[in-house]
């Protein structure tokens, strides 16, 4: 069975975006990039909510026109080429979305995690994440805490009813600077 792995980037004081949405905030240096880089190697399929794939259908279809990063131009080309699934109510798709979900999320999601294939890599994201999170389909939190205060903003997980209880598998300081955190599932 495909797992869902989480990938994120938070605030020390647990926000995914600034009060404003700005996202300017995380640094990806050459550790970072390539943790960043190994998860990409894991999965076959890119599943994101819709705020985080209205920024990420934004920049990443010209990415190399924008910025000459070296995450951004290694990044890029795996974004293009991996299937990519929006969780939505509404949205009917567009050129880069290989498929659109959300009617009945939970069965969705585990027919989705029952298909053959790699890893699936939720990327970003509040609402999704702590949907998912909530129905125990979220097998694997790797969570990029960054040396930045925002003082408001969405939280990691939006609005959960029930503790999950995480299992930590691992911390590593990555750049000498971001504590990168990843859990399981717990009892």
């Amino acid at each position: 069975m495909r797992k869902i792995v989480y990938w994120v980037h938070a605030s020390v004081d647990g926000f995914i975006d600034g009060p404003n949405g700005e996202f300017d905030w995380p640094r990806m240096g050459p550790e970072l990039s390539a943790y960043s880089e190994a998860l990409d190697q894991r999965v076959d399929t890119l599943l994101f909510g819709r705020p985080v794939w209205e920024m990420m259908v934004g920049f990443w279809p010209n990415a190399e026109s924008i910025s000459d990063d070296p995450h951004t131009t290694a990044f890029a080309p795996f974004w293009r080429a991996t299937p990519k699934i929006v969780v939505s109510h509404s949205y009917a798709g567009d050129e880069w979305t290989s498929r659109v979900i959300g009617k009945d999320l939970a069965q969705e999601v585990a027919d989705l995690k029952a298909e053959p294939g790699a890893d699936l890599l939720l990327t970003g994201g509040s609402a999704l994440a702590g949907a998912l999170a909530e129905l125990g389909l979220i097998d694997e939190f790797h969570i990029a805490v960054h040396p930045v205060v925002l003082g408001g903003g969405r939280p990691l997980f939006a609005h959960p009813e029930h503790r999950n209880n995480l299992q930590h598998i691992q911390t590593t300081v990555l750049d000498g600077q971001v504590v990168v955190s990843q859990y399981g599932v717990g009892a």
